[in-house]
């Protein structure tokens, strides 16, 4: 298991931040392993305050880390951290969660919508249990912590709420390969593009944010052939350089028009903040052989 100084150690990456996130407090779904705590860690390596609502809080047998020994990285990367047990589907978890920031940090400035449950079956092999998962995780809980965080985003001096979601796709093509899935991820987008409109008057920006390729994850590796998979995949910290670019501004709002209600690509993020080599970034693979992600 890799240990906490292992993981607050800054791996070589081609961005260079033009922003930093320090003394900012965020509170995020998730975040014990994969893009959650990669982008918690680059936060952390700011100096940001670091809340993490996320189940695992004993070690799991197919999963690395938990909540505790992600807040042990990111305290060793040089934030300040919070882990919390709690599940963004229950409402007083979450409810406890941002009470317990506002607590213990004073407020908050981020809200980042990690947490999220797959299941890639049609609609004739999907169980209806796992289909409930993907809509109380995915859609329910994005809501919900959005919404309990809302007053506290509302005196931040520039609130914001970024969620891990794909740009909305009308074309079928998705929903016809796997439409559960897809419905529980763009009721997520769907979250943001409303949460974005509704909330311009207040000054909390709101945005999605996805990857052009797959990523390293547990959640791949656990996949039937995932070991071989992730071969083709690009390591989590691409995400996290291109959360931190759209949370601390870059050269965002250039092309776009509005810094808020964007569906963001990691790979448009990056190169807007002048990274023109994604290289760094593979396990290894050419960038041809790279397996683009869904949904784009």
């Amino acid at each position: 298991m890799t240990s906490s100084d292992d993981a607050s150690r800054a791996p070589a990456t081609p961005y260079r931040a033009a922003g930093s996130l320090q003394g900012r407090t965020i509170l995020m779904s998730g975040g014990s392993r994969g893009i959650g705590l990669a982008i918690a860690l680059r936060a952390a390596r700011d100096g940001a305050n670091v809340v993490l609502l996320a189940k695992t809080g004993q070690p799991h047998a197919k999963l690395q880390g938990t909540v505790f020994t992600a807040a042990e990285a990111l305290e060793a990367a040089g934030g300040r951290a919070l882990p919390l047990v709690g599940d963004v589907r229950n409402d007083e978890d979450v409810a406890h969660a941002v009470a317990a920031v506002v607590e213990h940090f004073g407020g908050i400035d981020i809200v980042i919508n990690n947490a999220s449950a797959i299941d890639l079956s049609t609609t004739d092999a999907v169980d209806m249990k796992r289909y409930d998962l993907m809509q109380d995780i995915n859609v329910r809980g994005t809501f919900l912590l959005s919404k309990l965080a809302l007053p506290a985003l509302r005196k931040s001096d520039g609130g914001h709420i970024l969620t891990l979601s794909p740009p909305l796709n009308l074309d079928p093509k998705w929903a016809g390969k796997h439409l559960a899935y897809t419905m529980a991820k763009y009721g997520m987008s769907l979250t943001t593009l409303g949460l974005a409109e509704e909330l311009k008057s207040d000054g909390i920006r709101v945005n999605s944010l996805w990857p052009c390729t797959l990523i390293d994850t547990a959640a791949i590796r656990n996949m039937p052939g995932g070991d071989s998979i992730v071969r083709a995949a690009r390591r989590p910290e691409i995400m996290a350089d291109a959360a931190h670019a759209v949370l601390t501004g870059g050269n965002l709002a250039e092309g776009t028009g509005s810094p808020t209600g964007n569906f963001y690509t990691d790979e448009q993020v990056l190169s807007a903040a002048g990274v023109a080599d994604f290289r760094p970034y593979s396990l290894g693979a050419a960038e041809d052989r790279l397996v683009p992600d869904i949904f784009l």
